[in-house]
């Protein structure tokens, strides 16, 4: 009697993170976050990054209201001035991050459908998905698309509802704590590829030091871990 050793399932989708992920657009983010501060006279210090990294704009401007003194702008003409300052950046500077390109084309051979699931605003995640080929993605969400962003899993469950596959069989490419966070609550696998904060590996995450260093085999791996069996 032949018996059959079943092949590992593969991911019904792989969902990136954009900013600091698949391109390397968070240090124009705190570029961006640092004029808009310098312009109120409230110099960022590393004490603000967990204010900055990974969180939209309408967060890091209720965050240098609150922080910024009496004369502080209001937060909204905060978050606005941050937005168009950020959108400017990205617009004129998209880099791919290293290995990004190459996973994606990988997951576009074996089928597997890719999204983006970002904190950034629509105009901005549009940007970045023409840049990188619109081809590459079937989804993009949006700051926007859902009422609560990262660390809250809203985005990653979205995503996988309009995709209609079960979070717990996505596997999620992040790079900052908010984000993994994020992953986790949804139920998702999570490849952690930090960009500016350290993040440590822990039960159903993988921590590498740059995407050159992910293929197929490895999120599969992430999906069938005894430690989310």
């Amino acid at each position: 009697m032949n018996h059959r050793i079943a092949a590992p399932a593969l991911p019904a989708a792989v969902l990136f993170d954009m900013d600091g992920t698949l391109v390397d657009t968070e240090r124009l983010w705190r570029a961006a976050v640092e004029q808009v501060a310098e312009g109120i006279g409230r110099p960022l210090t590393d004490a603000d990054t967990p204010h900055v990294l990974g969180r939209p704009a309408a967060y890091t401007a209720a965050h240098l209201h609150r922080t910024g003194g009496p004369a502080a702008p209001d937060p909204g003409l905060l978050s606005a001035a941050l937005d168009a300052a950020f959108a400017a950046r990205v617009a004129g500077e998209v880099v791919p991050r290293p290995g990004a390109l190459g996973l994606l084309d990988e997951l576009a051979a074996a089928g597997i459908p890719t999204a983006i699931v970002s904190a950034s605003p629509r105009h901005v995640v549009d940007l970045v998905r023409k840049a990188l080929g619109e081809e590459r993605f079937v989804l993009t969400l949006a700051v926007e698309d859902t009422l609560r962003t990262k660390p809250a899993p809203d985005p990653y469950l979205a995503a996988a509802a309009a995709l209609g596959v079960d979070p717990h069989a996505c596997v999620v490419v992040e790079d900052s704590p908010a984000g993994v966070a994020s992953a986790e609550a949804a139920g998702c696998a999570v490849l952690a590829v930090p960009s500016t904060v350290p993040i440590q590996d822990s039960a159903g995450r993988t921590v590498l030091d740059s995407l050159e260093r992910a293929d197929l085999a490895l999120l599969v791996s992430l999906l069938t871990s005894t430690e989310r069996i």
